[in-house]
């Protein structure tokens, strides 16, 4: 029995400096919504938002076939450059490392559809670094849909250590410190 019946989506953040990667994740068997979404986002590009199948190199798509989707608009040529080398390389890397350790059961692969929505900082500066970045990111987040990660508990305990390397609220996002709008009387 196969092991992927359901839509499995993860998420990972890898360096918080500027050849970071960002990386969600949408793995889903054939006839499911993730095969939906993936055929519908390779057919419908939209300016400045690159949509491709990534290759582990030209002719050779990974496995499962992966729809590459940018966060971000290409600002510039070596930003684009940035996108299309070693960020989708990373990405092929980072998928077929997950298929290596068996978090994505290689003989399902060919059943198998994955949209990867990466993000690459306009401000990326080393080829290697965003490589290496994006390769982890990618297997860490297909390991954590395929995990459930994180499940309500970790939810919760985190509430009180809210942040992302561009916003950390003064408080922390401590539980107790919610505000609630003004009654409008």
């Amino acid at each position: 029995m196969a092991r992927h019946t359901g839509v499995e989506l993860g998420e990972s953040f890898i360096d918080p400096g500027v050849n970071a990667a960002h990386i969600n994740t949408v793995l889903g068997p054939r006839g499911s919504a993730a095969e939906t979404a993936w055929t519908t986002s390779l057919a419908t590009p939209s300016a400045g938002y690159e949509r491709f199948v990534v290759i582990m190199r030209p002719g050779v798509p990974v496995q499962p076939f992966t729809v590459f989707v940018s966060k971000a608009a290409p600002v510039d040529d070596r930003h684009g450059e940035m996108i299309w080398g070693p960020a989708q390389a990373g990405v092929a890397a980072g998928v077929a490392d997950a298929v290596a350790a068996g978090t994505v059961a290689p003989d399902e692969v060919s059943d198998l559809r994955l949209i990867v929505a990466v993000w690459v900082n306009p401000k990326a500066d080393d080829a290697e670094a965003v490589y290496r970045n994006n390769r982890l990111a990618t297997a860490t987040a297909l390991a954590n849909g395929a995990a459930r990660y994180p499940d309500v508990d970790t939810v919760l305990k985190t509430r009180g250590q809210i942040g992302n390397p561009f916003f950390t609220p003064a408080d922390g996002g401590a539980p107790g410190t919610e505000t609630t709008p003004e009654d409008p009387k």
